[in-house]
């Protein structure tokens, strides 16, 4: 099994209800721009409303090159990853292009067109070409349909309505989220238009999201999490616990050195790391084994590292005019959490061999109102909740004393050879979900788990659809701030044999630190 594809049982649930000249949507994400900043500004008084303002809305979907990239060799690596990231970037362009022009769209109908989404067409095939040159120029083959991924689409919306009518929160086995719909239970809907041409509301601080409807009282949610698959005889039941903070020295950046190596900004969304504290889009295996760590096992210099939280109350951060911050939607407080447990569990099927060093994981897709939910991971819910309910579309609203949870279960089957691939997920792969039993070819690795616990004041929703205390995880501006874009990074780097360490611990049974 050379995939780590989750099959689910309902689409991401975005409806869009379109103006009556709207151009038929293709395939892709969708991309929305507010027209209206200033409608966004903090409120004034003393209650933190976010506030959802009335703003024209532009939609554009553009295919992701990234993940039909399934091999690419080795000395192509590094321009292609360049060449993926100037695609993110040209994307981040036209959304803050969307976002200045609403004077010239309402005077001209075709100006989106003429002056945002052809131009990036013709950005998005000049990049496209190059990644080909990059991959034939070493003798590599280069998949010729990729080429006809440069185009976008574009539509007018007068209403966007996020989280459809499904609370599909998933059920969750062995750290694998796979879907389960809550019908809706305590679904928490934005306010409908005041008429049929009235302008979308796309809520937030920054304008794009979330909204009304991303956020559910999770006492009324349905319980949604199975049973973990029975342990066999040959399991290896120990744990691993390493202590490494919450990033309360504010270890910060915009950086992916996973996915855009030796590019700035590259993740387009602030990330918090723990353990290695070298990582930025420069960093290399060498730099990372020089560098200190937050843990306490001070052989455990791997990275763990994970897009912010924020806080929409109309406060401003340090990078409120900063790329990656608020120049990118990503506006508000930022939040430490409170606490951060990582441990590493064992196989119920099998032992474990140990992680090979810097092996890179991705769990989670940052990109899914572009992808789909083929590979979110997002598992949100409160404390007191855990092993009840757990939501991939939806924030919780907590109950009086308890607080918000993302859990991360990251894949625990490596195919044995690769510490990375061209897609970043095709090397390692989930575990049946029934059998805990890893596919053909691929080896049980410890799987790494996380809990990452927030004090957050509860979210309300107000009569008029607006949502007051506002939370939302950081995430590239045209993905909405939606739940399910939740996700997490890992690089394992080890000395003085902890990763074997690590693995015995599991393979005996014990639990250790």
């Amino acid at each position: 099994m050379g995939r780590n594809i989750r099959k689910r049982r309902s689409p991401l649930t975005v409806k869009v209800i379109a103006a009556s000249a709207a151009v038929a949507l293709g395939g892709g994400g969708l991309l929305y721009a507010q027209m209206n900043a200033s409608a966004h500004e903090s409120n004034n008084s003393a209650q933190n409303y976010t506030k959802a303002a009335a703003a024209s809305v532009a939609t554009i979907s553009c295919p992701d090159v990234g993940q039909k990239l399934t091999n690419v060799p080795a000395n192509a690596k590094m321009g292609v990853a360049a060449e993926l990231a100037k695609l993110d970037k040209q994307i981040t362009e036209a959304y803050a292009r969307l976002a200045s022009t609403r004077q010239a769209q309402a005077n001209d109908a075709n100006f989106v067109q003429n002056a945002i989404v052809g131009p990036l067409k013709e950005k998005r095939a000049a990049t496209i070409d190059r990644i080909r040159i990059d991959i034939t120029r070493v003798g590599g083959q280069f998949d010729s349909s990729l080429a006809q991924l440069a185009a976008c689409t574009t539509q007018t919306a007068n209403q966007t309505t996020a989280g459809g009518g499904n609370n599909n929160g998933g059920q969750n086995n062995n750290g694998q989220n796979n879907g389960g719909q809550n019908n809706g239970n305590g679904q928490a809907t934005a306010a409908p238009s005041a008429s049929a041409s009235a302008p979308a509301n796309i809520g937030g601080q920054a304008g794009n999201g979330p909204v009304a409807a991303d956020f559910v009282d999770i006492t009324k949610v349905a319980p949604n999490v199975l049973a973990k698959p029975q342990k066999q005889q040959n399991a290896s039941t120990g744990t691993f616990t390493t202590r490494c903070g919450v990033n309360a020295n504010k270890n910060h950046n915009t950086d992916n050195v996973i996915v855009a190596p030796g590019v700035t900004n590259g993740a387009h969304h602030l990330h918090d790391y723990v353990g290695n504290q070298k990582v930025n889009a420069f960093a290399t295996n060498d730099s990372m084994l020089a560098a200190p760590s937050s843990c306490q096992n001070q052989s455990d210099l791997s990275s763990y590292y994970w897009p912010v939280v924020r806080v929409q109350d109309g406060s401003q951060d340090f990078d409120q005019n900063a790329d990656g911050g608020g120049k990118e939607g990503n506006v508000g407080k930022i939040l430490t959490p409170q606490s951060a447990q990582i441990k590493y569990v064992g196989s119920p099927a099998s032992k474990v061999v140990a992680m090979p060093q810097f092996l890179r994981i991705i769990t989670g897709d940052a990109k899914t109102t572009t992808n789909g939910l083929a590979n979110a991971n997002a598992h949100w819910s409160c404390t007191g909740f855990e092993n009840k309910v757990q939501l991939t579309e939806q924030y919780p609203i907590c109950p009086q004393g308890s607080n918000v949870v993302r859990i991360f279960a990251f894949q625990s089957c490596w195919d044995g050879v690769n510490i990375d691939s061209a897609n970043h997920r095709s090397h390692v792969a989930f575990a049946d979900p029934a059998s805990g039993v890893c596919g053909n070819g691929f080896k049980a690795i410890p799987q790494l788990t996380m809990s990452l616990v927030y004090k957050i004041t509860p979210p309300t929703i107000q009569a008029d659809g607006t949502v007051k205390n506002a939370y939302a995880v950081d995430g590239f501006p045209e993905q909405l701030h939606k739940p399910s874009t939740d996700h997490d990074d890992f690089i394992s780097v080890t000395k003085n044999n902890l990763a074997a360490k690590i693995a015995n611990c599991i393979n005996s049974g014990r639990k250790c630190q």
